[in-house]
């Protein structure tokens, strides 16, 4: 899938943000200034929780910087490709919406702690 047919059309994403990557099991989306990427990735689902039995499911992650270090984070995980689409497009706008100073880690995650993810897959316990 290249970047001119992205699944996410540039009209629906918040001011700032652009697609990095866009294939068929990997989207993620940055915004550089404060740097930040939403991703979702494809993944095995015995990595969400294997009592589930999925074969597949996509892994939700936010990746940001602290100083020099690159930080990636978890927001979840969903059983679905259109799932995983609407939970990037729903965390993008509850960046731009939410948080004051992008560059703060803390309320960014905060603000993504908030979001209601569809087809939430849960994790293990």
């Amino acid at each position: 899938m290249s970047l001119d047919h992205h699944p996410i059309p540039h009209e629906a994403l918040p001011p700032g943000w652009g697609p990095a990557t866009v294939s068929d099991g990997r989207f993620v989306y940055r915004r550089h200034e404060p740097f930040l990427e939403v991703l979702a990735e494809q993944t095995d689902g015995d990595q969400a929780n294997p009592r589930l039995g999925l074969g597949r499911c996509w892994k939700l992650q936010l990746r940001h910087q602290i100083g020099e270090l690159e930080v990636t984070e978890s927001i979840g995980h969903v059983s679905t490709k259109r799932a995983a689409l609407d939970g990037l497009l729903e965390c993008l706008h509850r960046i731009h919406d939410t948080v004051e100073t992008p560059d703060d880690p803390i309320a960014v995650q905060a603000a993504l702690d908030e979001i209601d993810l569809g087809d939430t897959v849960p994790g293990p316990k």
